[in-house]
């Protein structure tokens, strides 16, 4: 799950006692159906309906006395060689590499999700990239006299200073907005919209927060009449934007590890850096995939999941357990 799932599931979970009960009957329902694992078809044409019975936790077939200490003797040896391997794959640090990373001669930074491809075409009056294929996201740097220019297939997007992606696919264009604002526009235009645009340009003005998809069979854009149906715009929200930007960014992957580790590997990527208040809250064994600098996702999922509590104090932050 991304963070924002992680974030999502363990909300529910406390938003209600029940919650974890119902997981914890469909977990039971499953793990006996579990026991129908080794049924073929070829054993016989319906499963053995004593697979799923209910045990009679008073009765015990004597007779069978060597046959279940036998396999009692056989689990524990499993279950030590077991545990030896387990001990041997746990504790683990995984550390997923983020997406190719391009700064640009301005500054500007372009993120790239996997097989996306842009071409850079800079000119001392504006700033142009091409989407070719795939999905990018882009960091402006800010310089109001050379427009940075984003086209993909027919349209291009059009920004000064700001963060936006851009995704090209088969069937349409899509913009996405994290901070400031564009402006939509063909791109066999010299440039798409500026800021000074009329009104009849509203429709492909976006803001923080904002998404565009423009369908690509639709009309061109001086078809006023169907421009309602080519761009469709819609609000965002921020646990949205996470969801769509997750492929971003270096991932940490935790595999049992105990919370003071995991804060150490925290602490390496972010400029805010955890703190854990004792030996107790340092022996949470926990695990999971997060966002290196999502710090504060990370936080949330210990006070729902854990019982640990946060407390800021200027760049550092306090971790706790308090139940």
């Amino acid at each position: 799950m991304t963070a924002a799932e992680q974030d999502s599931y363990l909300q529910w979970l406390s938003d209600c006692p029940e919650h974890g009960k119902v997981i914890a009957q469909i977990e039971k329902s499953w793990n006996a159906l579990n026991q129908l694992s080794e049924w073929r078809p070829a054993h016989s044409p319906t499963p053995n309906p004593d697979l799923l019975a209910p045990r009679n936790k008073y009765y015990f077939p004597w007779k069978r006395l060597l046959t279940v200490a036998a396999a009692i003797a056989l689990v524990t040896l499993c279950w030590f060689q077991f545990q030896i391997g387990h001990r041997s794959r746990s504790a683990q640090a995984i550390i997923h590499p983020g997406p190719e990373r391009l700064t640009l001669e301005d500054g500007s930074v372009v993120e790239l999700n996997v097989g996306a491809k842009v071409n850079v075409q800079f000119t001392p009056q504006e700033r142009r990239v091409q989407l070719v294929r795939g999905e990018a996201h882009f960091s402006v740097a800010k310089n109001p006299a050379r427009p940075f220019i984003v086209s993909a297939d027919k349209f291009a997007v059009r920004a000064v200073g700001t963060a936006f992606s851009v995704a090209l696919d088969q069937d349409a264009v899509s913009v996405l907005v994290t901070e400031g604002k564009v402006r939509l526009g063909e791109s066999s235009q010299s440039e798409p919209p500026s800021d000074s645009a009329d009104a009849s340009s509203e429709l492909s003005h976006l803001v923080a927060g904002q998404k565009a998809v423009i369908t690509l069979a639709a009309p061109p854009l001086s078809d006023s009449k169907q421009e309602a149906q080519r761009v469709q715009i819609s609000e965002v929200t921020p646990a949205e934007i996470e969801r769509a930007l997750s492929w971003q960014g270096l991932r940490l992957e935790f595999v049992d590890m105990p919370l003071g580790d995991v804060v150490a590997e925290f602490n390496r990527y972010n400029v805010h850096k955890l703190v854990v208040a004792d030996n107790e809250t340092a022996a949470i064994v926990v695990g999971g995939n997060f966002r290196a600098d999502n710090i504060n996702a990370f936080v949330r999922l210990l006070d729902a999941g854990f019982g640990v509590n946060a407390r800021s104090t200027g760049n550092i932050i306090l971790l706790q357990r308090t139940r």
